[in-house]
């Protein structure tokens, strides 16, 4: 069936009329299509953004569906009239978050926010349901022109208001005169649809807002990884980078932190031919907080160098210097003595996972926990002492090895741990510690805790093994 001379000459008049409407709907979704890309694409994702993708989206649908062209071509397609209705009250919904995320609507804008938008959301299920009303339009334009003039008086008293306080005012000022304007006019019964001039404007001044804010969260999120790296190159500057060369025992350790830089510490206290110290600490928590706690348990350590043979003195000097200064955050510790000479062990610990002992293909755990440290001004320590043999492997660890949790909710624990330190045996102990590290990692699905092994084996030179070789048969 062919279009009548009428028809044709009435929709040719409603192009020339709806050109330029067609032109800023399409530039809108355009506008939102990109905006909304930037808002995933970029190095974090932008809410504000993705809100004002929203905004112009939804602007610009509506007044596709608004032009009369479309009403000519559709109207007698069902439901067609009840959607060009409904769109109405869902294009405010966007914005009111965009306000909110950008701090325009001051203290109370989260609420403000989600009482608008069920509000408006009510209105657009409401006319889904009935179909258009006028009450509704009347109801939907009254709290347009109250909220959009509110929002306007809020601004200008905003004292010390920024740059964007000011664009977005500006703005704003020609969006709320033009759509109040528009509002008005529903009610008057005539639509001179200039609302849209004003939109572009605002949305214009939106995008600068959005794209200065985001500009300026990049510039901040790299100043943050900076001093991040600055941070972790310090931390891992207070680590030993490795145990020296001697001639009876060879160390191995791995710190694998979760984020940039981590609460898990390790030290040396003592490193001789015939002595050894090694002090493994776990702060509760994670991030630049544990971080700088675990730098206060490096400076307590270094203090008690006097006590460095004693474990249980160690330890209760470590905690005498950290009480009251980790605002309430608590260290778990472990500190193992090793004397080649006398061919024995002197280990103590603080609310720490047990040191296990390898020997001869047979682990056993060791445990000598007092109080954690840094909590209890009157927590004590005691010392367990036990025969050290030629090729014993000694483990110190924290305790995100053992709660590692795989996909299932699973934890690692001990008896994996001690599996896979007896599957290491016949490896060096680099390779030991890095073969259990990669057992964590594969058992587990992502790495919620910070990871710490230190490994040492204990072989006796010819200048000490006569002593080595007393200590066993005793």
């Amino acid at each position: 069936m062919g279009i009548s001379p009428l028809n044709a000459s009435r929709i040719a008049e409603a192009f020339t009329h709806d050109a330029p409407y067609l032109f800023l709907g399409s530039a809108f979704v355009t506008a939102g299509l990109i905006s909304a890309a930037f808002a995933f694409l970029g190095r974090r994702f932008n809410v504000m953004l993705l809100w004002l993708a929203g905004f112009s989206a939804l602007y610009g649908m509506r007044l596709w569906l608004q032009l009369a062209i479309l009403g000519l071509v559709l109207s007698h397609v069902a439901g067609f009239r009840t959607l060009q209705a409904a769109i109405n009250y869902l294009v405010p919904v966007p914005v009111v978050f965009f306000f909110d995320v950008g701090g325009f609507l001051g203290p109370f804008g989260r609420r403000i926010a989600i009482a608008l938008s069920v509000f408006f959301a009510g209105l657009f299920t409401l006319t889904l349901i009935t179909g258009p009303k006028t009450w509704i339009d009347h109801a939907n334009s009254a709290i347009v022109i109250v909220s959009l003039s509110a929002l306007l008086v809020y601004l200008f008293r905003s004292r010390g208001a920024d740059r964007d306080f000011r664009v977005t005012r500006a703005a704003l000022t020609i969006f709320v005169g033009l759509a109040v304007f528009d509002n008005f006019s529903d009610f008057l019964g005539f639509y001179p649809r200039v609302e849209p001039i004003g939109f572009s404007v605002f949305l214009v001044a939106l995008g600068y807002v959005a794209a200065r804010r985001a500009l300026r969260r990049d510039e901040q999120f790299a100043e943050i990884q900076k001093e991040l790296r600055i941070a972790r190159e310090i931390q891992m500057a207070i680590l030993p980078s490795a145990y020296p060369d001697s001639p009876c025992f060879r160390v191995a350790a791995r710190y694998v932190p979760m984020t940039s830089v981590a609460g898990d510490f390790y030290d040396f206290p003592i490193v001789s031919e015939s002595q050894a110290g090694l002090l493994i600490a776990d702060v509760a928590g994670h991030g630049i907080p544990a971080a700088l706690i675990a730098s206060m348990v490096k400076l307590a350590a270094v203090s008690q160098h006097a006590h460095a043979s004693d474990p249980a003195a160690f330890l209760a000097g470590v905690n005498a210097v950290l009480c009251g200064q980790t605002q309430n955050q608590f260290v778990t510790a472990a500190y193992l003595y090793l004397n080649a000479e006398s061919g024995t062990l002197s280990y103590s610990a603080a609310a720490h996972p047990p040191m296990l002992l390898l020997r001869k293909g047979t682990v056993v755990p060791i445990e000598e926990n007092g109080l954690m440290l840094a909590a209890f001004s009157f927590a004590t320590y005691t010392t367990c002492v036990e025969p050290l043999a030629p090729g014993d492997r000694l483990l110190l660890y924290t305790d995100g090895l053992l709660e590692a949790m795989n996909q299932d909710g699973a934890e690692f624990g001990l008896p994996r741990l001690e599996s896979a330190l007896v599957h290491s045996g016949d490896l060096s102990p680099e390779q030991a510690a890095d073969q259990i590290l990669s057992a964590i990692h594969s058992w587990s699905a992502s790495q919620n805790d910070d990871l710490t092994v230190l490994i040492c084996d204990f072989h006796c030179s010819q200048s000490v093994q006569g002593a080595c070789a007393d200590a066993v048969r005793a």
